[in-house]
């Protein structure tokens, strides 16, 4: 590159100059252009195109301490969206994100909630690139939060908990229920837990959360006799705190405890049986015998206070007490 701009130069200047004086020219040029490296705009057009901005992103939000279900979750996203809008990362509109989060919802049949996470998602890759000064301004800035109609979400009633405590079959399932009823931690987190990580004298346990942040949870004393029972009356040597029933006893996955709640659901004519109804069961438990809701999002794993406030849904008789108590 360098020695074709000191060639059009010279051609340039041909008319102008002797053969004496262009020799010199030429010289003059090498010395001065010896330790400058040229590019030409085409160059770096295609330098700043063939960055993975993508790439780059996910880099940075593991080190921000993402877990890796995440990242997945933000790759697949973002990817889908680039493929199908069909531009370069740096030339995306607002509108071209508009139309494709609106042909998204009409094809998918998705809910608000949905279009809203992946909007979200969007604003955080885009405003990264706009802070790392890839892009001059976000294109997600001027698409506002998607509103979804509020719905009362169920929970399980003392009735229906009794009852599926009843119809275990096995030592394992009724330790199962009870940890999950009396702790409100996430099934991730209960599947990585190991014999080694309960306290019985103290009726405790830390688990992993989100970004592998550490928290403690605890339990009841129905909850402590029913595991020691269970893990009394196994005969395999796997370090996991819930294994299968039969052998080789591995330890349960997320899908293993989804399936069993669902077959117990069927079994007992109960909707919606899963381990997340546990977790919000105990939240609007928690709220409604007086709990103060930052204890609750602390107890919950949960980073800010409004997800907290979604989970514990207050029963309308509880705010008619309150009303007399404070007020009337």
């Amino acid at each position: 590159m360098k020695e074709k701009l000191i060639s059009e130069i010279m051609k340039e200047m041909l008319p102008s100059l002797d053969n004496e004086q262009l020799m010199k020219l030429k010289d003059t040029l090498e010395v001065h252009f010896y330790n400058v490296s040229i590019v030409s705009r085409q160059e770096i057009v295609i330098e700043k195109e063939e960055l993975d901005y993508l790439a780059l992103f996910l880099s940075a939000k593991r080190i921000e301490g993402c877990s890796e279900k995440t990242l997945l979750y933000y790759k697949n996203t973002i990817q889908q969206m680039l493929e199908s809008v069909g531009k370069s990362v740096c030339t995306i509109v607002t509108e071209d994100l508009r139309s494709y989060l609106a042909e998204y919802q009409s094809k998918k049949e998705a809910s608000k909630v949905t279009i809203d996470n992946i909007r979200r998602i969007f604003s955080s890759f885009f405003a990264w690139l706009e802070d790392e000064d890839y892009i001059i301004k976000s294109p997600v800035r001027r698409i506002h939060r998607i509103k979804a109609s509020s719905t009362i979400k169920e929970t399980y009633t003392d009735e229906q908990l009794e009852s599926m405590r009843d119809n275990c079959d096995n030592l394992r399932d009724l330790a199962l229920i009870d940890i999950l009823a009396s702790t409100g931690m996430r099934v991730g987190e209960l599947v990585l837990l190991n014999k080694d990580d309960i306290s019985f004298d103290e009726r405790e346990c830390v688990v992993f959360g989100k970004g592998d942040k550490e928290r403690m949870v605890y339990f009841d004393a129905r909850t402590k006799i029913h595991l020691q029972n269970y893990l009394d009356s196994r005969l395999d040597g796997n370090e996991a705190l819930f294994v299968s029933l039969k052998a080789p006893y591995n330890r349960m996955k997320i899908g293993g405890i989804e399936l069993r709640l669902r077959e117990m659901g069927k079994k007992l004519n109960i909707e919606k049986v899963h381990p997340h109804k546990f977790r919000r069961t105990l939240a609007t438990v928690a709220i409604d015998k007086g709990m103060p809701i930052e204890q609750l999002q602390k107890l919950l794993g949960h980073q800010r206070i409004d997800t907290t406030l979604q989970y514990a849904m207050v029963k309308q008789s509880n705010v008619k007490i309150a009303h007399r108590k404070y007020i009337g």
